[in-house]
């Protein structure tokens, strides 16, 4: 019966939670704190999101090494 409930209306329980939860953390820390939270969860789930798809580094650190070294090479 709790399969079939989850099933069929997962996203909207899912939603009304999380809808709840930064319902009540707005009321208890306050309006930018909740923001904060958020963004923080958002860039949490973007970086498991690359993760999971695989699409390699979030900051592709050694094209960012070659591209200053090219630019700020000494005496050219």
């Amino acid at each position: 019966m709790w399969r079939e409930i989850w099933t069929s209306y997962g996203g909207r329980i899912a939603g009304v939670s999380v809808g709840f939860i930064l319902g009540l953390l707005y009321f208890i820390v306050g309006f930018w704190d909740m923001l904060f939270f958020g963004l923080l969860l958002w860039i949490g789930y973007a970086i498991g999101k690359m993760k999971d798809e695989q699409r390699g580094p979030v900051f592709p650190w050694q094209r960012m090494l070659e591209w200053l070294t090219e630019r700020w090479r000494p005496f050219k």
